[in-house]
């Protein structure tokens, strides 16, 4: 009985261990975790109305042929593996492998001991799961992405602009963005879902970029100036109008960039008027009674990027402008701004699981993973390392097995040659046959095939070879005792030796042949790999430059899987470097011998014939 309890509770921890899944439909999910680190250390924390932006590029998410038409099977599910999550898709591009999904996060997801939900994706059949008019809170009365030429209010109260004259520019905080030249202008009606109330609060956020500096230009207005947010050179204001019709003005204690991003909130209650730049307070103004009265229920149309007018146009681009009628948290300011700037990421990606695999199996070893983001490019490069490193490898074996052969042979040839006396000089020499002119067209042939029965792979006997050959074509056609009485002229022995250099050269050009294939790859493969990188870095930043997300979540893994052509470069170019230092040094010594073995031949040849 107990052991059948303790095999009961192994298959209880075997299962457990196993990923959960949501849905048996769908074939692939993505973990996506919070940096609590990161929210920790800027002493952020996450509510029930926060919302995750979640960018898929091809720095973290490979797999766009595997999602539907327009991303409609992509569902978010909490961290419980259970729990659907309400999102919106701003942007699904699968021709660029871009994404932008905006999601409602679990309630204090932050402070969770999994701070992470998971995207399922891989179902073909899939209905649009998207609920754009739940996701965003109640007290979000306006939200304005621009990612579109039409301006659309994305939450429940479509308070859509009457009028709308900016352009859409591409290079937004997220997607698309309003741009504004100086003339143009968008106009709200008043609608009782926005009016703004100092009792229950009122927030204004939105991202802004200067083009340049300005004369105190519009960016929001409302009530007929009573409450403007204006830009002048580089400096936000906030003009309030008392009953008495006296503005009272807040400026900024921190200047906006020209041609940086920055996100800009405005907050207001019965006590004060507060500005937030960056997610830091950058000035504050305490209301008086007058002011108060005035702005209790601000109402009337809103125009942005100008006055009611049309004039003091705003020159420069304004990306998701929301209006609140309540007062936004400090805390949810600052998520807001960690969650959506280019400065850096507080979501993690991790790797995709298909369903059935174990989930500590989806978390694969780093090079698996800067393996799958490898681009195109990369990949071709890595290719044609690939057939690099097969030629210079088969080089390096078969010249390997070419040079002991060659030294095996050219030892015993040496041993058997210096233990013949003068009179014996020529008894080492036989003639060639048929296999011996097949054999010479390939060195590896010659090495490993018989022939001169036991000399045919030395390059030394060749050498004897060619001056026996010498020998016996100056020698007089005559028998008897005339032969061995020959004497040879200087001349004629230096003829010889000259012959055998020449064979000695072509030895070494055998022995040398194909070592320049090496040398393509010590210095070829590096080079290679490093065009590789580059290119992988080019359209690592010209993605995240259209995406509009500048951190390391996003850098990291493309410039990762550029650099693996640098690794694969090396790869081929180290091996390749080693085995030409060495063959080249065997090379060196058996050349070495050859030119001795020309002396000693001669000195015996002269010696007898002299």
């Amino acid at each position: 009985m107990k052991g059948i309890t303790f095999i009961g509770l192994l298959l209880m921890l075997v299962s457990s261990a196993q990923a959960d899944w949501w849905n048996d439909s769908w074939a692939y999910k993505k973990k996506i975790t919070l940096d609590k680190v990161a929210l920790q250390q800027a002493g952020i924390s996450t509510d029930s109305n926060s919302l995750a932006l979640v960018r898929l590029h091809t720095g973290n998410f490979s797999y766009f042929l595997d999602v539907a038409d327009a991303g409609k099977d992509i569902r978010f599910i909490a961290n419980d593996d259970k729990t659907p999550l309400k999102f919106s898709i701003e942007l699904f591009d699968p021709i660029n492998e871009m994404a932008l999904i905006w999601v409602k996060l679990p309630d204090n997801l932050a402070t969770a001991q999994d701070a992470n939900i998971w995207m399922y994706y891989g179902n073909a059949g899939a209905v649009d799961g998207q609920d754009s008019s739940a996701l965003y809170p109640t007290d979000n009365v306006l939200t304005y992405h621009f990612s579109t030429a039409t301006v659309t209010d994305a939450t429940a109260y479509a308070n859509n602009p009457i009028e709308s004259t900016a352009t859409t520019s591409s290079g937004g905080v997220v997607a698309g963005a309003a741009q504004f030249k100086g003339e143009q202008i968008v106009r709200i009606a008043d609608q009782p879902s926005i009016q703004m109330s100092l009792e229950k609060g009122w927030t204004l956020s939105s991202w802004v970029r200067v083009d340049e500096a300005q004369a105190e230009q519009v960016l929001f207005q409302r009530g007929g100036g009573t409450f403007s947010l204006d830009l002048k050179e580089q400096n936000l204001l906030i003009n309030v109008t008392d009953v008495a019709g006296q503005i009272q003005t807040l400026t900024a204690t921190v200047p906006l960039s020209i041609g940086s991003w920055h996100h800009v909130v405005v907050t207001a209650d019965t006590a004060a008027i507060t500005l937030y730049i960056d997610g830091v307070v950058a000035g504050n103004l305490a209301l008086n009674l007058t002011l108060a009265d005035n702005l209790a229920n601000l109402s009337g149309e809103i125009t942005l990027g100008a006055d009611a007018l049309g004039k003091r146009g705003f020159i420069g681009l304004v990306d998701e402008f929301s209006l609140y009628t309540s007062v936004m948290p400090e805390n949810s300011i600052k998520f807001t701004y960690k969650m959506q700037g280019l400065g850096g990421s507080i979501l993690i990606y991790g790797d995709d699981i298909s369903e059935g695999d174990d989930e500590s199996e989806g978390e694969t070893g780093y090079m698996m993973a800067t393996l799958q983001n490898v681009s195109t490019d990369g990949w071709l490069v890595i290719g044609s390392l690939a057939i690099m490193m097969f030629i210079s490898w088969m080089v390096m074996i078969t010249k390997g097995v070419v040079l002991t052969k060659t030294r095996k042979q050219n030892g015993l040839f040496i041993t058997a040659f210096e233990k013949l006396g003068v009179e014996e000089i020529t008894s080492l020499n036989r003639e060639d046959n048929d296999d011996d002119e097949e054999a010479m067209e390939s060195p590896l042939m010659m090495s490993l095939t018989g022939g001169h029965e036991k000399f045919q792979g030395s390059s030394i006997y060749r050498i004897y070879h060619a001056g026996i050959g010498e020998i016996n074509h100056r020698l007089p056609k005559a028998v008897g005792a005339d032969v061995p009485n020959y004497v040879m002229s200087s001349q004629t022995v230096e003829a010889i030796r000259s012959t055998m250099e020449a064979v000695m050269v072509r030895e070494n050009q055998r022995l040398n042949s194909q070592m320049v294939l090496l040398t393509i790859a010590i210095s070829g493969g590096p080079f290679l790999g490093m065009l590789g990188t580059v290119l992988g870095v080019m359209i690592t930043f010209a993605a995240i430059a259209v995406q509009g997300e500048v951190n390391v979540n996003a850098i990291a893994p493309g410039v990762a899987a550029a650099l693996a052509t640098t690794v694969a470069g090396l790869i081929v170019a180290i091996p390749a470097l080693f085995g030409y230092n060495y063959l080249g040094s065997r090379i060196k010594e058996t050349s070495a011998d050859m030119y001795v073995f020309v002396d000693e031949f001669v000195a015996k040849l002269a010696e007898r014939y002299s």
